[in-house]
């Protein structure tokens, strides 16, 4: 089984982010606006700045995106601010601001938003046609009206950045898609579009299946309305419309962006004020125990499958089965003070460091020994639809019960439809409570923590 292992830059929308707060912050000096703390305004329109744009999808700009979408955009983003803006004369008690002023600078603030919105826009374009920068790999299924405008479009247009590979048109029957499969695992395909008409629901059912067990993603080309659902993602690309089979609010540039913001201030502040000065208590105990490391390091998979270190507060005696197998109930390799720490989450408290590397974050699906992932991936159905997002230190399987041992398959299948439910759902008010509860139950205790 091959996985895809390159994905897509992720650090374009978090730049564009932080010029345009520079933009907003800057300008704010080149107007007398008679601000009487200036520390508390810039602070104040940062913070806004990103929530409008959160709710307003400001930075959700696409590859297929037309231009006059972005203006929009850009008109609702700047009214939302406007209003932030002049709300805060009236919540900061600033009666001696000056209203002209402060009109000057959004009307400033305005023409530079635009004109660096749209710069970077075309000049992504000209960097995805000219210099065949940012390119996906993509195949087509089937043979229609359609499915030939699409093909067109991936070909002539190439400032979308696809990289048309093939054109595949199966017969009835799942052997024919194995032709199929076998080309987007050898050629890194890291799209699907088919046509809805041309497959029946057993071969939709087996190519939804494949790319989830290898971290593709399905798009289909539908032959009419009808067959929306709340779920499906409509898009679309020039005038064909497109239906994304799974939506992952972690894609989206804005969301990776709060989500990596939050995991920074959260695994620095457990590090600074909690780790500093634990750590060097645990490392005497647990020497004291027994000899060897203070940290145990185990290789998992995480985003996109890649293989990461995991640190961990070692809680067993050294084993050179400590790679292969889960700890069980009444495990003799767990030491007296790994009980403890197993039993309170401390063990996984070097993890947050993990998270500060990026290979983690706070919250997400629990990552498995690689022995581990490589046999419930050929045995579990869509288990690999985990890897689409970075793992967590806790997720919501594990606040909903399983957590620990993996007892029988009905354990790995219940933390797996867990986990991809997190991913098609996510919400940093979410993480939020997954968190709360994590404290919760790691003060109560939890059975299947040993």
């Amino acid at each position: 089984m091959a996985y895809k292992q390159g994905r897509y830059s992720s650090l374009i929308t978090p730049l564009f982010c932080l010029v345009d707060l520079l933009i907003i912050i800057v300008s704010i000096f080149l107007f007398s606006i008679n601000i009487t703390n200036i520390y508390v305004f810039t602070a104040y329109i940062s913070f806004s700045w990103i929530i409008i744009s959160f709710k307003n999808h400001y930075y959700n700009v696409r590859r297929h995106t037309r231009a006059v979408q972005l203006f929009t955009l850009l008109f609702r983003q700047i009214v939302l601010y406007a209003l932030i803006c002049y709300a805060f004369i009236g919540f900061f008690k600033q009666p001696n601001i000056s209203r002209l002023a402060l009109g000057q600078y959004l009307l400033t603030v305005f023409i530079v938003l635009t004109i660096f919105k749209l710069l970077s826009f075309f000049l992504l374009k000209k960097y995805r046609s000219k210099l065949g920068g940012n390119r996906r790999n993509v195949i087509v299924i089937g043979d229609n009206e359609k499915v030939r405008q699409l093909i067109n479009i991936f070909e002539s247009r190439h400032e979308f950045g696809y990289r048309f590979k093939k054109q595949f048109i199966v017969e009835k029957g799942l052997e024919s898609l194995k032709v199929c499969f076998d080309y987007i695992t050898d050629n890194d395909i890291d799209e699907i579009y088919f046509s809805a008409s041309k497959l029946s629901n057993t071969q939709i059912n087996a190519l939804v299946d494949f790319a989830d067990n290898n971290l593709r993603e399905v798009k289909f080309i539908p032959d009419n309305k009808d067959i929306f659902t709340k779920k499906l993602k409509y898009e679309y690309y020039d005038y064909i419309p497109i239906l994304s089979i799974r939506t992952i609010p972690l894609q989206e540039p804005i969301n990776q962006f709060v989500k990596r913001l939050f995991d920074i201030i959260f695994a620095s502040a457990i590090i600074v004020f909690i780790l500093s000065w634990l750590t060097p208590l645990l490392a005497i105990i647990i020497k004291l125990e027994s000899k060897g490391p203070v940290f145990f390091k185990q290789s998992r998979n995480g985003f996109n499958y890649k293989e990461f270190a995991c640190y961990k507060f070692r809680s067993m005696t050294p084993n050179k089965d400590a790679h292969l197998y889960q700890a069980t109930r009444g495990d003799q390799r767990v030491t007296k003070v790994g009980k403890f720490i197993r039993k309170t989450s401390i063990d996984e408290l070097p993890q947050f460091y993990n998270v500060l590397f990026g290979d983690m974050s706070v919250v997400g699906p629990r990552p498995h020994m690689v022995s581990h992932t490589n046999m419930y991936a050929q045995r579990i159905d869509k288990f690999m639809v985990r890897h689409f997002v970075k793992p967590g230190i806790t997720g919501l399987a594990q606040v909903s019960g399983y957590r620990g041992e993996v007892e029988t398959d009905k354990d790995i299948i219940g933390r797996v439809k867990y986990d991809i439910f997190y991913i098609e759902n996510w919400s940093i008010f979410l993480d939020l409570k997954i968190i709360v509860q994590t404290f919760i139950n790691a003060v109560k205790g939890e059975e299947k923590a040993y």
